[in-house]
C-alpha cells in the first residue's frame, strides 16, 4: 500500500513561517514530509491563490491581497490557456507561487515512507472566488466544468514530479469549503457536489485523499472514492466517531485515516498534554472498536498529524512547532504501547 500506517506522522502545509529554511526543516521532521505553504512570507503562497496559477479569468491584486475573478478576462483568457492543456508545465507550480516546491523536489527523499504535496480542491476554490457581482465560481455552469478538469490536472502534474523522488507519494485535495456543502446558505447542494467531486476524482491520479479541518457530513466524505482522509479529531472526534459503520467501509476497502490530534492554537495547545491527548484517542478508538473496527486493524490503517494549521498565534510559529514535536512524541509513545513497526 503506498500511504503508510501504524501512527507515522504528517501535517498540514499551510504553515506560519516568515523563515522558509526554518518551515521547510520543520516540515521535513515529520515522518511523511511535505513542502510547506507560507502565506505570511507572500501571498503568492496563500492555498487559493497557489491554486489560481495561469487559471484564466482570474484578477490577482498582491497589493490590496485580493482574488477575484472576471468571466470577461476568462473568455479573453481561455483559448489561450486550451492551448497549453498538454503542457505538463502550465499546470505545475512555479518558483513565483512557492519558494519551498522547487527545493523540495529537488532533495532526496527516497528514503522516506511516503511524501505528500498538496492543492486547494475545487469545491473550496470555487466557492471562495467569487465574480463581479460577489458570486462563486462554483454556481456557473459553464466555468465549474472547467475548473474541475483544471485543477484535476495541477493534481496530476504535481503528484507525477512527487512520485519521481519517492514512489509512495500521495495527495491532499484540501477541501475546507465541504463543510458549508449541508448550510441552507451555500446555494450548493449535496447531490451536486458528490457529482462533481466524483467527477473531479476520476480524472485524478491515484493516491488522492482529502483534508479538512471542518465537520462536514461524513457520511458524504467517506463515501467518496478516496485513498487517505485527513481531519481535525481534537475537535470533531465524537462526532467523527458516531459514524462507525462508513468509517468501517472506508478502511475495508484500503483507505488511510490521518487523525489530527495535537492542536496548533496556542490556547488550546496550552491546555493540554501528552496524557490527555493520548486519552482523547484512545476514547474514539475504543468508541470505534464497540462499534466492531478492530484496533489493531484501524492502526495499521492510521496516521498522526496536528489538528489543524494555524497563522494567527500571538507566538507566530512557535506554538506550531511545539504541536508537530508533540505529534512526533505521541506517535513514537503510540507505536511503542502497539509495537507497531
Amino acid at each position: 500500500m503506498p500511504i503508510p500506517g501504524n501512527l507515522l506522522t504528517t501535517a498540514m502545509a499551510v504553515m506560519p513561517h516568515r523563515d522558509v529554511d526554518r518551515a521547510l526543516e520543520t516540515a521535513l521532521s515529520m515522518d511523511i514530509p511535505f513542502w510547506p505553504q507560507l502565506p505570511h512570507y507572500s501571498y503568492y503562497e496563500d492555498m487559493y491563490v497557489q491554486a489560481s496559477e495561469n487559471f484564466p479569468g482570474i484578477l490577482l491584486d498582491m497589493e490590496k491581497r485580493t482574488l477575484r475573478f472576471s468571466h470577461e478576462k476568462f473568455i479573453t483568457e481561455l483559448e489561450e490557456a486550451m492551448t497549453h492543456f498538454e503542457e505538463p508545465d502550465y499546470f505545475d507550480i512555479s518558483d513565483t507561487y512557492s519558494v519551498v516546491y522547487g527545493r523540495f523536489l529537488s532533495m532526496d527523499l527516497s528514503d522516506r515512507p511516503a511524501i505528500r504535496g498538496q492543492l486547494e480542491g475545487p469545491i473550496s476554490f470555487g466557492f471562495n472566488v467569487v465574480d463581479q457581482d460577489d458570486r462563486p465560481i462554483l454556481f456557473d455552469d459553464t466555468i465549474r466544468p472547467f475548473m474541475l478538469d483544471f485543477m484535476a490536472r495541477r493534481v496530476n502534474v504535481q503528484l507525477g514530479r512527487l512520485k519521481k523522488i519517492n514512489p509512495n507519494a500521495f495527495m491532499f485535495v484540501d477541501e475546507p469549503g465541504l463543510q458549508f456543502l449541508f448550510s441552507a446558505m451555500a446555494g450548493y447542494g449535496d447531490q451536486a457536489a458528490r457529482a462533481d467531486m466524483e467527477i473531479f476524482f476520476s480524472l485524478i491520479q491515484r493516491p488522492r485523499g482529502v483534508h479538512l479541518c471542518g465537520n462536514p457530513d461524513w457520511d458524504f466524505l467517506l463515501g467518496l472514492d478516496l485513498d487517505v482522509l485527513s481531519l481535525d479529531v481534537y475537535s470533531n472526534g465524537e462526532v467523527f466517531a458516531s459514524y462507525g459503520p462508513s468509517i468501517r467501509r472506508f478502511l475495508d476497502r484500503g483507505g488511510v485515516l490521518v487523525w489530527g490530534m495535537v492542536p496548533a492554537n496556542f490556547e488550546p495547545f496550552e491546555r493540554e498534554n501528552m496524557e490527555s491527548l493520548e486519552s482523547r484517542l484512545e476514547e474514539i478508538w475504543s468508541a470505534l472498536e464497540k462499534k466492531g473496527i478492530d484496533r489493531d486493524f484501524l492502526l495499521s490503517r492510521s496516521l498522526l498529524s496536528p489538528a489543524t494549521c494555524c497563522l494567527v498565534n500571538p507566538d507566530g510559529e512557535k506554538t506550531v512547532e511545539k504541536a508537530f514535536k508533540t505529534t512526533s512524541r505521541l506517535s513514537a509513545r503510540l507505536r511503542d504501547r502497539y509495537r507497531l513497526p
